[in-house]
């Protein structure tokens, strides 16, 4: 506690402790469960399962109107959050060194995460001239095969980068056109709260990401049992989580992909191939118009 004397009168000022809540649906909602648990000094919100529910509601509500964006648009919103990012990287840097990392580490981590995000952002518009294609085929048809996103993802993020772990993560994900919830790295949940301030000044529309905290072991058996999840990303989980997720999504045939990378700067840290893992490839049968020896068709 601070004393600043003002003529006659003497201010009292107080250190404001921040409270770090949730992000669903473009708001930072309290756990309906009431729980919380102590990291870095700070209590954290133990998501509960009801809260799984509503991120899930929340992002499926997003996702089309997400997906219906001009890849060109998406671009400048993951633009622009890595520009927001940058104003605030100062903030970052002193919050990732309270939660155990190095300056020198919180630094690039910081620097890092800025450029995967540009990265990204040039992807948007790209990726579909990578993975697309005409295919021949032996009739009057023309096929055409290209990338639709899965829908909503679930993530585990890792607590070796809190930040950078938490952005390779979403940017993939969320530039063909799906959603996202994401549980934070239970340890180092911080930037990761704070990134979701940095999401809500960064036009992004309430519900594409979804950030909750709390333990992996309640929730994960919870998301792998999900019918409206459409994939799990599983980074920084156990062997024994990876077994329950994987035999639970097998009844609901919900796809897992593992994303246990090295987060540092390059490949395979970033690649327009983990655009491709969350995608489905649809394919399209289009007759060809024959046209007749008068020119016209038939």
């Amino acid at each position: 506690m601070a004393k600043e004397k003002l003529g006659s009168i003497t201010a009292t000022s107080l250190d404001v402790t921040k409270t770090y809540k949730m992000y669903i649906g473009g708001k930072f909602p309290r756990t309906e469960s009431g729980r919380y648990y102590t990291a870095a000094a700070a209590n954290i919100c133990l998501a509960s399962r009801k809260d799984l529910r509503n991120a899930v509601v929340a992002a499926r509500s997003a996702q089309a109107a997400w997906q219906g964006r001009s890849a060109y648009n998406r671009g400048q919103i993951l633009y622009r959050i890595a520009e927001m990012l940058q104003g605030r990287a100062s903030q970052f840097v002193e919050e990732l060194q309270r939660q155990g990392v190095s300056a020198a580490n919180a630094k690039q981590e910081v620097t890092v995460s800025i450029d995967r995000l540009i990265y990204y952002a040039g992807w948007c518009d790209k990726f579909q001239q990578i993975f697309s294609s005409v295919n021949p085929v032996a009739s009057a048809h023309f096929n055409f095969s290209v990338l639709e996103p899965m829908g909503v993802v679930f993530g585990f993020a890792c607590a070796a980068s809190p930040l950078l772990g938490l952005v390779s993560m979403v940017a993939p994900i969320i530039t063909s056109g799906n959603t996202c919830i994401v549980l934070a790295s239970a340890e180092c949940p911080l930037s990761a709260i704070t990134f979701c301030e940095v999401l809500q000044t960064s036009d992004v529309p309430g519900g594409v990401i979804n950030v909750l905290t709390g333990n992996a072991d309640e929730l994960a058996v919870h998301a792998a049992k999900h019918m409206d999840i459409n994939a799990i990303a599983l980074d920084g989980v156990t062997d024994d989580q990876v077994t329950i997720i994987e035999s639970e999504s097998a009844v609901n045939l919900k796809r897992v992909i593992r994303m246990q990378e090295d987060w540092s700067r390059g490949a395979p840290s970033q690649s327009p191939y983990l655009i491709e893992k969350f995608c489905e490839l649809k394919t399209t049968w289009h007759p060809v118009e024959q046209i007749s020896a008068s020119g016209s068709g038939y």
